[in-house]
């Protein structure tokens, strides 16, 4: 039974089992000592614990789910419900990262979609809609510094200012949008059947929780504020701390907690690996003048919250590191961690074609992934 528990946590937690080995095998080249503490970001890991604790708050109280029900209201045909919930995945993921887009919104709608009657075409259906919103999330997250975790260590790391950080991915986030939209409205168009939408009427109500929202949401703009440097980032922690702890303690058995010890053992790891004059030297090289490819391909292997960290180390381009971060959340499954995230929701439904979700999940981030580098190519050119 242990040993079964034990395979259970490194597959659920497998990118945190990695980094902690890597963590403790670099710990035989560069022994401890107190400059370990000095490798760790430790601005990023307030701000993500700040950003999601309260998107957790948000999310308890139901905020994003009365936004969709408002939104799904108003949707007459199954290609525009699709093209909503796609949209809503690129849009949220701007502001709550692009795992709570996902982890808020693919539930619902694997549920919506399975009320609908579309014959045998509703798998595929479902499998395009749920590979579109996986799609639609990485890409949208990537405008804003808080909109997934490597850019805002990026952003920190390299002291983006917030003007300059969306100026420079509001190029690709625009492209990505129209490629998004024609990526959703491509499948047959359906009705939906207007009963089955008022299944999903909401039933919460803001009127007991509108206390928490309030707090929720200023302590999300104090957040936003902390990220813009306008609010210094401990003053914002204390903040945040001492507000969830008066109102809605339990929020903090939501946090991420294996994300942040994860950031910290990928801090230790490449503090200890580039402490090394050799690995340092031959890594720079490597690297210098290819960030944008190189943090793709590493991505591919590592997902891009790895890689972002990972290369940090070995070059001042942080720009390149940017965009190639989180062009590389495109592509295999674990690109981006927050591509498991729908694959497990899918894989836990009965009947689920787990091999035909992989193959169209490949074959349409590798499409998109190639037309989003032609682009930057194009770019860089003219």
């Amino acid at each position: 039974m242990p040993i079964q528990k034990i395979t259970a946590f490194v597959k659920s937690e497998s990118v945190l089992v990695i980094s902690g080995v890597l963590a403790l095998i670099s710990c035989f080249f560069t022994l401890p000592s107190a400059a370990y503490f000095s490798y760790i970001n430790y601005k990023t890991l307030a701000i993500l614990f700040c950003l999601m604790t309260v998107v957790a708050g948000l999310r308890a109280i139901g905020i994003f789910e009365i936004l969709c029900h408002f939104l799904l209201s108003r949707v007459r045909s199954v290609r525009w419900l699709m093209l909503v919930m796609v949209l809503l995945c690129f849009f949220l993921s701007m502001f709550l990262t692009n795992d709570v887009a996902l982890i808020t919104l693919v539930p619902f709608t694997l549920t919506l979609m399975e009320s609908e009657k579309s014959g045998g075409n509703s798998e595929r259906m479902l499998i395009h809609v749920l590979v579109m919103e996986t799609i639609s999330a990485n890409l949208g997250s990537m405008l804003t510094p808080f909109g997934n975790p490597q850019n805002l260590y990026l952003y920190t790391a390299y002291n983006f200012s917030m003007g300059e950080f969306i100026k420079l991915m509001l190029p690709y986030s625009f492209i990505s949008l129209i490629l998004v939209i024609a990526g959703t409205l491509c499948f047959p168009l359906g009705k939906i059947n207007a009963s089955s939408k008022s299944d999903f009427a909401s039933e919460i109500s803001l009127s007991e929780n509108r206390g928490r929202l309030i707090v929720y949401v200023g302590l999300f703009f104090l957040s936003i504020l902390s990220v813009s440097r306008i609010l210094d980032y401990r003053l914002a922690l204390i903040m945040v701390i001492a507000a969830v702890l008066i109102c809605d303690w339990r929020r903090f058995l939501n946090v991420d907690y294996s994300l942040l010890l994860t950031f910290v053992f990928f801090f230790i790891f490449i503090g200890n690996i580039g402490a090394i004059p050799q690995v340092d030297s031959f890594l720079s090289s490597v690297i210098r003048g290819r960030e944008v490819l190189v943090s793709i391909l590493t991505s591919q292997v590592t997902s891009n919250v790895p890689a972002a960290i990972l290369l940090s180390d070995f070059t001042e381009n942080g720009k390149g590191l940017v965009i190639g971060t989180n062009l590389g959340g495109l592509g295999t499954l674990i690109a981006s961690m927050a591509s498991l995230i729908t694959y497990r929701f899918y894989a836990q439904r009965k009947n689920a074609k787990n091999g035909r979700y992989l193959v169209y999940f490949s074959l349409l981030n590798a499409a998109f992934l190639v037309i989003l580098y032609l682009f930057y190519i194009f770019i860089r050119l003219y």
